[in-house]
């Protein structure tokens, strides 16, 4: 099911009012996992960094080996098109999508040029500035480039985010704080992670185990721009229990502060409130439409 509601489905070249059915249970998708996706938001009329995560799905899906079917410029254009169905106030996640529809080499590995593709869009409202959630460690963590596909952001990864996030959840936390293979901090369950000490602000260094987000680049470049110091460093739990702030950042929230890790406390702070003011200050003085 959605988590979305007033959902409308671009898929063969046009765009549907509902939630239509796009896939057959023979579709290596269905069946091996062969999907990739991507989110971007559209919010009051605002469709931040919409063209770098309508590049990364074909970067993903190459990853995974399906064959992408879409230019960039061309599932842009496609989504403008369904956005044009909703009023403009309207706070829209916006997900292209491929999958594999046969297999190739023995069933497993995706048939080159045999691909489906669609964009689904639904309305999920965006959290209220001053939402936060808590963390917790789990037994879970971030596999490598040699286990799995890190490289892409692939619907088979996220069984493990599941796990991670549904142990968090068990300890009545709302999310996880996950280690890489070595037992340094990658990320969060569900989007990347910043930490700030003495006014300066940290950031676990990409290392081939975690997606480093389009949404993270964003917040660093604003922050720099408005000559705050950003470290991207291997990150210690330790790391975190001695931060002043901690905050998430993801597309589909864009900034959320965390106000506990494992019973150590954090101010919703004045950097985070800075952070998030920047995004939608940049996204508004460059247009982002």
């Amino acid at each position: 099911m959605a988590s979305g509601t007033n959902i409308r489905t671009y898929f063969e070249g046009r765009w549907h009012d509902e939630d239509v059915m796009i896939m057959r249970a023979a579709d290596h998708g269905s069946w091996l996992g062969g999907t990739v996706f991507d989110g971007a938001r559209a919010v009051n009329g605002l469709t931040p960094d919409l063209e770098a995560h309508c590049a990364r799905v074909n970067r993903s899906a190459t990853a995974l080996m399906i064959t992408p079917t879409m230019e960039t410029a061309q599932i842009v254009e496609a989504v403008r098109e369904g956005l044009a169905l909703y009023p403009k106030d309207a706070k829209v996640y916006i997900r292209p999508m491929y999958w594999a529809l046969d297999g190739g080499d023995l069933g497993v590995a995706p048939k080159e040029g045999s691909t489906g593709f669609t964009i689904c869009l639904e309305e999920i409202p965006m959290a209220p500035p001053g939402a936060g959630t808590t963390l917790t460690t789990t037994r879970f963590r971030r596999p490598v480039i040699e286990d799995a596909v890190v490289n892409a952001k692939a619907g088979c990864l996220y069984p493990n985010n599941a796990r991670m996030l549904v142990e968090a959840r068990s300890r009545g936390y709302g999310n996880a704080l996950v280690a890489d293979a070595l037992g340094n901090v990658a990320e969060t369950a569900t989007a990347n992670i910043f930490m700030v000490r003495d006014g300066e602000v940290f950031t676990p260094v990409p290392n081939g185990t975690f997606l480093a987000g389009i949404t993270r680049a964003r917040h660093i470049k604003n922050l720099r721009d408005n000559g705050l110091a950003v470290h991207e460093e291997v990150l210690s739990f330790d790391d975190f229990r001695a931060a002043d702030e901690v905050f998430m950042s993801g597309n589909m929230m864009k900034v959320t502060p965390v106000t506990e890790f494992d019973g150590t406390h954090y101010q919703h702070g004045p950097v985070t409130k800075q952070v998030r003011d920047m995004y939608w200050d940049w996204a508004l003085s460059e247009g982002a439409a």
